[in-house]
Parts: structure tokens; sequence; C-alpha cells
């Protein structure tokens, strides 16, 4: 008896989160298809130019956005910034420095230093 693996697939929008982009930014074929885990690998490996321009020039899904900035997802919001964002609108924010952002990364800051101490004491 031979068994037979049938390779595990999965919507577009789980493959680009996995690929940290933008679903809407992503090719037409990539968006209306479905993604195997083989592929996956394969464009993580060796991403095509498409994948490559999107992860350098975006648009950057919320949580590449809010990693960028340093800040949490939850902070994005708080400072009215709910869409996807290009590489170069994250850099004019950071140069720009409005009060939201200084106090989201300061907010973040604490809550990294804080994790930190209950790991220590856990410990």
């Amino acid at each position: 008896m031979t068994s037979h693996k049938t390779a595990q697939t999965m919507k577009p929008a789980t493959a680009a989160k996995k690929l940290g982009v933008y679903l809407e930014a992503t090719p037409a074929e990539f968006r209306e298809g479905v993604v195997t885990r083989d592929e996956l690998n394969a464009l993580q490996a060796d991403p095509p130019e498409w994948l490559r321009e999107l992860r350098r020039t975006g648009p950057h899904p919320r949580p590449v956005v809010a990693a960028k900035l340093g800040v949490s997802i939850g902070g994005l919001t708080r400072g009215g910034i709910t869409e996807p964002l290009t590489t170069e609108q994250i850099e004019a924010l950071k140069a720009e420095s409005p009060d939201w952002l200084v106090r989201e990364r300061a907010t973040q800051a604490e809550v990294r230093q804080e994790a930190v101490r209950v790991k220590e004491q856990k410990h």
C-alpha cells in the first residue's frame, strides 16, 4: 500500500502574511491562486523580483509598518495610521517624528523593559 501525500496549501492571504508583504500589492496570479508549502519555501529561499521590490519599497502591511517605526500595531491605530505605508512614507514619518510616534515609541520601550524584567524575575 502506497501513501500519497497531498501538498499542504494555504490561501494567498496566509502566504502574504508569512512573507511579510501586503496582499493587495502582490501580482494577480499570486492573489488568485493557492500557495503550497513548497512554493512558499521557494519564495522565501529565492524571492522573485516582485517580492524583493515589495519588501524593499512597500506598501507594507501594518505589522511591518509597526516594526519599522518601533511601535505596536495598537500604537499605529492610536496615531491614526490605518492603511499600509510605503518605505518612503515610513521614512518621512520617522523624520517628522510626530508627538504620537514619540509617545508610542516610549510606550513600546517600557513594554520591552517590563518583559525583560519579568523574564529575569522568573529565572
